[in-house]
């Protein structure tokens, strides 16, 4: 079969249906340009389906691509809005926000450039990077389930800077505790049912050992263990993470279920099994905590998770007029 008939078919027989999820109770600001099926009215109507068709082929061969796409969309996102600045690479010496530290170990940009190529292909200069990489980190999440697990409104537009200063600051540590946390979350107008449900998205994927190896060997500086820890689990990760710590090794998130996106996560964080300070910090609030007990139930998790998705993608976007549509996602278009 040639590729473009499969794609073809492909698109034809996806029917994923979809959680309708509103923006309310904690929207961000600047989202009000987008709405659900932008492009169905442009030049390229058949932009989501195309996206959508392209990134569950890429799911299917390598299914560590969905946590990889959600995490890029979540850190362009919390550094000057959803405008794919993350994408941007590197120009002389002009650092992009890829170049900084918590950005390295990002993956997946391969597959956006990918998916950019071929909409390129089939609608040019219609599509944004943006919307291709809030639709694919939706799409690639929701293959296992059939439908789509949440609503993705489009209409985003592309920055045409990325800087590495802007990312300290913005971009949530795993190394925060609670108020450093709920106060980097509310600076995008996200609340701390947004921060928990958005913690979710750790039931997958993996984490290097630098992200949590002071909670086992020196969390005070002291040659000690961060008690917030359940002493069998932190014992299974000084196995698998010495010290000092690999680079290169990696560990699941989500102990036992890393490669599932489901509720597991909220239950091993009350078991104390949590892998990053930032997730133990959720128990350490009253708020917090209750809505770690809350989303432990399936139903509640998937909706709020939309939800969240939903507002944490409205943050700071460009629409109208602003920005551009870029040709390639990793650099800017030149100017005419």
């Amino acid at each position: 079969m040639k590729p473009e008939f499969s794609l073809l078919l492909l698109l034809s027989i996806i029917v994923f249906g979809a959680i309708t999820v509103t923006n309310a109770g904690g929207g961000a600001p600047g989202g009000g340009g987008l709405r659900p099926n932008f492009y169905r009215f442009t030049r390229c109507p058949q932009a989501e389906m195309l996206v959508k068709a392209l990134t569950i082929r890429k799911v299917r061969s390598d299914p560590t691509l969905a946590p990889k796409l959600l995490r890029v969309h979540y850190h362009d996102c919390f550094v000057k809005g959803c405008d794919a600045s993350i994408l941007l690479d590197t120009v002389g010496t002009n650092q992009s926000e890829k170049d900084a530290r918590p950005n390295q170990t990002l993956g997946g940009f391969e597959a956006i450039d990918d998916i950019k190529a071929q909409v390129e292909k089939a609608c040019p200069g219609i599509v944004s990077c943006a919307d291709i990489l809030a639709l694919a980190a939706r799409d690639a999440v929701s293959f296992p389930f059939g439908r789509n697990l949440w609503e993705v409104p489009t209409g985003r537009r592309d920055s045409r800077v990325s800087l590495i200063s802007d990312v300290n600051g913005n971009l949530p540590s795993p190394f925060s505790d609670f108020p450093t946390l709920q106060q980097l979350f509310a600076k995008k107008n996200l609340n701390v049912n947004d921060l928990v449900a958005l913690s979710g998205a750790h039931t997958i994927g993996v984490a290097h050992c630098g992200a949590f190896s002071r909670r086992l060997f020196n969390f005070t500086g002291k040659g000690d263990m961060d008690p917030s820890l359940d002493a069998t689990y932190a014992g299974t990760l000084k196995q698998q993470c010495p010290n000092p710590a690999n680079p290169a090794t990696t560990v699941g998130m989500d102990p036992q279920s890393s490669r599932s996106f489901d509720t597991h996560y909220f239950t091993i964080l009350n078991q104390k099994k949590g892998l990053f300070q930032s997730d133990a910090a959720l128990l350490t609030n009253a708020v917090s905590a209750a809505i770690v007990n809350r989303l432990q139930f399936p139903r509640n998790f998937f909706f709020e998770f939309g939800r969240s998705m939903v507002n944490m993608g409205n943050i700071e976007v460009l629409t109208g007029t602003a920005g551009e549509i870029r040709k390639n996602c990793r650099v800017i278009n030149p100017l005419a």
